[in-house]
């Protein structure tokens, strides 16, 4: 069962996408969204976890700029819109509405208090750097774009973390990834993998670049993740 819910924030409010599973309690993961907004890629993710006995949570991080946005990755007009929000998108705004949403989850109706974090892209990013600064139970990075120009906070993170990054990331540098892995190697809770010859976005489940074998092995690391620490 899916539907929207409301998250108050001190500016404002906006909404998120819900997902439920059919048996609770059930910990919650909150889902941020690509520059593509909370389209069927993230939904998809949402619902796939609700299967998975999680209630699942994605709020609308691009609402200051254009409520709802829903885009996909198949034309030069949304790729072209997606990065003009991520050049205008508010760093410190985000992180303040992603940990409104971990409290609005951790709240719900249904939940055991138990909260993780995941992200895509510039959601990956937004994981990273929101797991430093408020935490979260549990939180994994999928390819997080400039990742590599905020290691200086990798030291703040005190929750388990897991990183997936594509080899061949034509935006992840294979520099940036070596930094990326550098600076998490020492850290107990961190674990990072990459998948040869994956691009970005290997993942997302209609994307130019999905990769089916090395999305599956991801996913099945990434539930395994989320079932050690959030169970």
């Amino acid at each position: 069962m899916s539907k929207y819910s409301t998250v108050d924030t001190h500016d404002g409010t906006f909404q998120a996408y819900v997902a439920h599973p059919d048996v609770l309690p059930a910990p919650a993961i909150v889902v941020i969204q690509e520059i593509f907004g909370v389209n069927a890629d993230i939904r998809d993710t949402c619902d796939e976890l609700a299967l998975q006995g999680y209630i699942a949570v994605s709020p609308d991080l691009f609402w200051r700029m254009e409520p709802g946005v829903d885009m996909s990755d198949q034309s030069e007009a949304e790729w072209k819109k997606g990065f003009a929000f991520y050049t205008a998108f508010d760093y410190d705004a985000g992180i303040a509405d992603i940990a409104a949403t971990i409290e609005m989850a951790r709240s719900l109706p249904g939940t055991n208090g138990k909260v993780g974090l995941m992200g895509y892209c510039l959601g990956g990013l937004m994981t990273f750097i929101t797991t430093a600064r408020k935490g979260a139970d549990v939180s994994v990075v999928y390819y997080g774009g400039s990742m590599e120009e905020h290691l200086d906070e990798a030291n703040n993170i005190k929750n388990p973390l897991l990183v997936h990054l594509g080899a061949e990331d034509e935006y992840i540098s294979k520099e940036a990834q070596k930094s990326i892995i550098e600076a998490l190697k020492e850290t107990a809770i961190a674990q990072v993998f990459t998948y040869p010859g994956c691009r970005h976005a290997f993942a997302r489940h209609r994307g130019i670049h999905y990769d089916k074998d090395a999305a599956a092995l991801s996913n099945s690391r990434t539930a395994d993740f989320f079932q050690l620490h959030l169970r």
